[in-house]
């Protein structure tokens, strides 16, 4: 339920508010606003009765149940849409930001030759697997912490934050060591011990979008992470399977203003994992990003061809360059703007 409090309530009333809210077994989250404060209580359905009870309280005004399964990433709880504040930009309400670097940590020059040049043409975050789930158990699987230690490096150097993805429960501990943002990917998208995990590190958490997840299932999978008392947290969609094999995955836009419509948390787009090859990666970013998406994270290589995953789809430099001054020209036409140091 969604308890709504008066204007001037007494901090002694509200602290009051907030211990009944836990003895009658919810979880209060606090959403404050300029004359009021809205506290989500988030526990089993509430009775009338119950809900009775809250508003014969001093200093509530109102007590609402919340219709929507995913209750804290719902506008319900939080009517005002998260703005994720990094040190070199801002995501959300309009700010853009944009993530790029490598799929996998291969090397200490091909990482720091990455962040010089996703730096360079105006990047904000640096992205760089670590760790790599992979279909093939004899594929590349990331160097792990020695990889970290690398991205830590190039961070350091450029000073981009770093998001980078988390693949186990156990590994959160030693990838927010090191990682500014921890990233689940798709494979990983409903596994819920990982998502509570990631969510009481603390860190901001990139959650990309399951490749057969409906979007409550999606927002279900947020409300994880949410639940644990984090509220950063980023959605990405990624694509999803279709029938269909011209791409990778098939990017569903229309997941952007759907998503949008029902969540107050940002909204980003992965256009290399849905294309799968780089021709088709800065025509879905831009069809991304003129659908509300607040940031995408994409893939470039100082070399393509010699990367040892995903080759086929990241960005050359000059590719990566010019979608980025493409993405400077629309960005004025949709009231966003690109993220800058705060």
């Amino acid at each position: 339920m969604l308890i709504v409090t008066k204007p001037g309530i007494s901090e002694e009333s509200f602290q009051a508010l907030l211990d009944e809210i836990r003895r009658q077994g919810y979880s209060p989250h606090i959403s404050k606003g300029e004359n009021r404060t809205l506290i989500g209580a988030v526990g089993a359905p509430p009775t009338p009765e119950l809900m009775e009870h809250f508003r014969a309280l001093p200093g509530v005004e109102q007590v609402i149940r919340i219709t929507k399964p995913f209750k804290l990433a719902s506008w319900e709880v939080h009517p005002e849409p998260t703005v994720l504040d990094f040190p070199t930009g801002r995501t959300g309400n309009g700010q853009f930001m944009v993530a790029a670097g490598p799929c996998g940590v291969e090397s200490r020059e091909q990482i720091l030759t990455a962040a010089r040049y996703v730096k360079r043409h105006g990047a904000q975050m640096l992205r760089g697997g670590a760790f790599k789930p992979r279909t093939s158990p004899y594929a590349f699987q990331g160097l792990g912490r020695e990889g970290l230690e690398l991205l830590a490096e190039a961070r350091d150097e450029t000073g981009l934050p770093v998001v980078t993805e988390v693949t186990s429960p156990d590994l959160v501990e030693l990838v927010a060591e090191y990682a500014d943002v921890l990233q689940i990917g798709a494979r990983n998208a409903q596994n819920f011990a990982l998502l509570k995990a990631a969510g009481g590190s603390g860190k901001p958490v990139l959650l990309k979008r399951g490749m057969s997840m409906t979007l409550d299932e999606f927002l279900m999978a947020a409300e994880y992470v949410l639940s644990e008392g984090n509220p950063r947290v980023v959605l990405v969609e990624r694509g999803i399977r279709t029938f269909e094999k011209a791409t990778r995955f098939t990017l569903d836009v229309s997941a952007v203003p759907v998503l949008k419509s029902q969540t107050h948390l940002p909204v980003w787009i992965d256009p290399s994992h849905a294309a799968g090859a780089r021709a088709y990666v800065a025509p879905l970013a831009l069809a991304g990003v003129a659908a509300g998406a607040d940031g995408i994270i994409v893939e470039t290589h100082p070399n393509p061809g010699e990367a040892k995953s995903d080759a086929a789809q990241q960005l050359p430099e000059q590719a990566f360059a010019e979608l980025m001054q493409r993405l400077l020209r629309l960005l004025p036409a949709l009231d966003k703007t690109m993220a800058v140091p705060v």
